[in-house]
Formats: C-alpha cells, structure tokens, sequence
C-alpha cells in the first residue's frame, strides 16, 4: 500500500522530468536540425537515467559503492545543468510568444555558455573545492572572561567524514593549516565518518598530528551512530560506536560524552562541555544537564554540540548561562555563495543561521562549514572550514 501511495508523484516527477529534457532539446535544434542530435540527447539521457535507477536498486546489497556515488553526481550535474538552461532560455521563449518571432539563435547561445560554465563549476568543486580549506578567524569579547584567557586562541573542526576522502596530499595540507595556527586548544565538533568506524582508520595518522597546549577535545556527530546503514545484529552496531570511541582516543582526543572538563591557567579556569548528538530530525541524544553537573553559574562555559539546534531549542536560554557553544553539522550545505555580501545556501530554508557567528542574550554559537564532505563530492562556493576563534577580555570602557 506504501508504495502504490508513492506512484501519484512518481508519475509526476517521470512526466516533469521528459517535460524538461523536451524543452532542452527543442533549444538545442536551432544548431542544427540534424536529428543525430536529438537521438544522442535521448541517447545520454537514458544512460543516465536507467544508470541511477540500477545503482539505487542495488544499494541494499552494495551500499553507496563507487558506481552509485557516479551515477549520482552525473544524474545532479545532469539536472543542474539542464535547469541553468531553461532558466534561460525561458523568459526569451514568453518574449517570443507576444513577439510571435523565431527562437533566437542568440539566446540559445547564452544560455549555453551557462550551462558549460555550471558544469566547469560543477568539475572544480569535485576536484579542488572539497579541499580549499579556509581559514576563518574570529574574535570575540566576554565580561566576565577569567583574566589568564584573554587572547585564548581555539581552533575548531567539524564534520570530517573520513569515509568520503580520497586525497590524501590534500588531508595534508587541511592538517598543516591547522598545526599552522598554534591555538592554545583544539575542539572536533562531531561527525568522524559517515557510517562506520572503520572509515577513520586510514587517516588517523593524518588528525593524530593535531596537538594543543591544553588539549584535544571531541564529541559525537548523528553520522557517528550508525544510523544510516544496516547492521546485521544490534549488537554489531554498538560494537562499531565503541570501537569508533576508541579510535577518538587513539586521535588523541578526549571524547566528551554528556560531561565537563576544567581547562585551567594560572589558578583561573573555564568549563568545557560536551554532548552527544543532540538535533531536532537526527536524534535527541545529548543531556545538557548532565553535561554541566556541579557547574556553577558564574563559571565561563563553552559547549562543543554537534547540531546547531540544540542551541535554539535549549541551550540559549538554559540558566547556567553557556557563553559559547560551537557546532557543525550543517556543511552550508557545500552549495552556496559568500562573496561580494551575500551569504546564501539552500541550506537556510533548514537553518535560519547556517554558518559563522550568531549571538543572542549575550552568547555565541559559531556553526563551522565543516571539514570534509557527504553525499556530493565536491564543494561550490562554501569551502572547507578551519575556525580559529579568540576569546578577548571585555574591560570596563571598552
């Protein structure tokens, strides 16, 4: 019965997709009316299309293989290719309409230096914008900052996703940017692989190499669990979240898992907290009291929480006043612009504040664009982050 529910919009989603690939091709024909071009179109179009069909069919006894994750890049690069297209050729087709004038050769033209120009685009992010890490600095100011931290330097990472990784003169490079900041503590703020633990194995001598003065610290990302992939017994699947802690402290991290540490320096102190995963859709995990056990109100705090909700829902108005709270989770959905003074991903109709600096009743949240990448290989236009966030000293008449 589930499934004959789903065929009212399979019908709709086949005929808007034959509805787009028409259109596509009636603009391509102004070249030539050569039907060879018509039939190649279809020809590439099927391919594509039963290629996708066939890769998602066998997921369940191939997993997200190398064939599925080709089918599918080359399905959305198809798609988003196609639409830049319309979107252009479009508005002059209306224009024709009142016109009642040919289709402009002209038209056609631009909008098919578009659409090679998205695929460049397209070809760059999967081949060198998944690694061009960015280093994004922060300052920020607090009143009642503990003296001895003033000019505490942290470098935060999230979302490393060590299963998509195939570079690894590229991890390298990602490793020594971070080394190169010299930050008096270092934080990952969850997500380690996609599914299963095993994925971290190659690379931990790579994030191993990360070591600050006052430590290194971590937490649990929704892709930690294991949620997304089929176990053959539940008890493979705590075994595989076990095992993935224990590769934390191989990293040298100390995994905090709904608990506080004291960071201390010259007899001052702050609190560092961290929760299991906490997100509204990806599991309500993390107990935030529990974290901050014996905390008192007065004492600085910084929470490490992988899902930025957490911070809407409790953890800016929780009474203890947590100062900072750092996450992830989002990735800017590796689809976005940041520059000339837009900041836009499709990712904000999920996320109101999606990435960077958001303060509210005097606490900060910072959401890193994340490290590595998931599902598409590639990044366009939101680069892989390393934040490098500076606690200051808010001194009267400042």
């Amino acid at each position: 019965m589930k499934n004959r529910s789903n065929l009212p919009l399979l019908f709709i989603f086949a005929f808007l997709y034959l509805l787009l690939n028409w259109y596509v091709v009636t603009g391509l024909q102004v070249y030539t009316a050569n039907p060879l071009l018509s039939l190649t179109f279809w020809l590439l179009i099927a391919l594509v299309t039963l290629s996708l069909i066939y890769s998602v069919k066998r997921i369940s006894s191939r997993g997200m293989d190398a064939f599925f994750k080709l089918t599918t890049h080359a399905f959305l690069i198809l798609i988003s290719i196609e639409l830049i297209f319309v979107a252009v050729l479009l508005p002059g087709d209306v224009y024709r309409l009142f016109s009642h004038g040919p289709r402009n050769l002209y038209w056609v033209e631009f909008a098919s230096l578009l659409a090679i120009i998205t695929l460049v685009i397209f070809i760059y992010g999967m081949v060198k914008g998944k690694y061009a890490y960015r280093i994004i600095t922060h300052k920020l100011y607090f009143k009642d900052l503990p003296e001895s931290f003033d000019g505490f330097k942290i470098t935060q990472i999230s979302d490393i996703h060590a299963g998509s990784f195939n570079n690894p003169k590229a991890i390298q490079k990602g490793i020594d940017l971070i080394k190169q900041q010299k930050s008096d503590l270092f934080v990952f703020t969850g997500d380690l692989v996609n599914n299963k633990a095993s994925e971290i194995v190659p690379w931990i001598s790579y994030f191993s190499q990360v070591k600050a003065p006052y430590g290194q610290f971590s937490i649990l990302g929704n892709h930690d669990y294991g949620d997304y992939v089929k176990w053959d017994t539940p008890a493979n699947k705590v075994a595989n979240l076990q095992l993935l802690k224990n590769y934390h402290a191989e990293l040298g991290y100390r995994l905090l898992l709904d608990e506080h540490v004291e960071i201390r320096k010259n007899g001052e102190k702050i609190i560092l907290a961290g929760v299991e995963n906490w997100g509204l859709g990806f599991g309500e995990r993390g107990d935030l009291n529990k974290a901050l056990k014996n905390v008192d109100v007065k004492d600085f705090k910084i929470l490490l929480s992988h899902d930025p909700t957490h911070w809407e829902a409790q953890v800016k108005k929780h009474p203890l006043n947590i100062h900072l709270t750092l996450s992830g989770h989002t990735h800017g959905m590796q689809f976005g612009l940041e520059a000339f003074g837009i900041k836009w991903s499709p990712v904000k109709y999920r996320y109101a504040h999606w990435a960077g600096i958001k303060q509210e009743n005097n606490r900060y949240l910072n959401i890193n664009r994340g490290f590595g990448f998931l599902g598409f290989s590639g990044r366009i236009g939101i680069w892989p982050e390393i934040t490098v966030i500076t606690l200051n000293k808010l001194h009267p008449g400042q």
